[in-house]
């Protein structure tokens, strides 16, 4: 064979190699782009894990747990939930999404100051569960728990503390929506002789419903319990509710309900009804 001809076949196949390394390193970029952007997505999980000794940084595993709730949130799915691992301070949080926060044992602290405990501004048909958390407002932080749009929340075997406002402000703009406080303790919140009043736990939203079993609400200013503006409901059944200036209230056309031969009241007391259990 000719040298020119030799060299000419040497030429193209370098030009074919090089047309198939090109076309797999473009393939290769194409996937990594797609996966890239799929990542987000796939990144929340069903249940995600926090740790006193945790990392925002971390996917929130239970190997791998995140540090605060508002780290955890941002990679929890919707209608999933956020687990405590062990005692610490988790930070406050906005809850924009149906989600479980819970600790079953150790202590799970939100401690505030100046500011909101954990708002929920959710759906109108998300659900939002907290449990057993001590949300401490040092006296200087705002609600405890304020909830501004939403369809249910549950607070269950809390601790809500000394916040300048109230201890859980019901005030969703979504018509109907319930608020249900089970086995806490609700103490020591409002700012006396406030305008718009402030104490315990407050519904004030739109045709909202609050029902508060088997609880303690105790030394908060102004009222324990509180029903405010024309279709908000509260009911009380199986609780102590004690040492604040009114014990039930309804304001501005409001209702409110006390219900079972076990409640404890003292202060004023203005119910709509007291009848108990057949």
């Amino acid at each position: 064979m000719l040298p020119a001809v030799t060299e000419r076949l040497k030429l193209d196949r370098e030009i074919d190699m090089r047309k198939t390394f090109l076309s797999i390193a473009t393939l290769c970029c194409g996937i990594a782009a797609m996966l890239l952007i799929a990542a987000p997505a796939n990144a929340q999980a069903t249940r995600t894990w926090v740790s006193g000794v945790g990392d925002d940084a971390n996917p929130c595993s239970r190997t791998a747990p995140c540090k605060t709730f508002a780290g955890a949130i941002s990679k929890t799915a919707a209608q999933g939930e956020i687990n405590v691992l062990d005692p610490g301070g988790f930070g406050a949080v906005t809850i924009t999404k149906s989600i479980t926060i819970t600790s079953e044992s150790p202590e799970a602290g939100v401690l505030v100051s100046g500011t909101n405990g954990i708002v929920i501004s959710a759906g109108v048909t998300d659900a939002v569960i907290l449990k057993g958390l001590d949300i401490e407002g040092l006296g200087t932080g705002l609600d405890g728990i304020k909830v501004l749009a939403g369809n249910l929340v549950y607070v269950i075997n809390c601790r809500i503390n000394h916040f300048i406002n109230n201890g859980i402000n019901m005030q969703s703009t979504t018509s109907g929506a319930r608020l249900f406080v089970r086995d806490s303790q609700i103490t020591r919140n409002g700012t006396l002789n406030s305008t718009p009043s402030t104490g315990g736990i407050n519904i004030n939203g739109v045709a909202n419903i609050g029902t508060i079993v088997n609880s303690v609400l105790d030394s908060n200013q102004n009222f324990n319990l509180q029903s405010s503006g024309a279709n908000n409901i509260v009911s009380a059944s199986n609780s102590v509710l004690n040492n604040s200036p009114v014990a039930i209230q309804f304001v501005n056309g409001a209702q409110a309900f006390s219900f079972g031969p076990s409640n404890e009241t003292s202060g004023t007391v203005t119910v709509t009804s007291t009848v108990p259990f057949k």
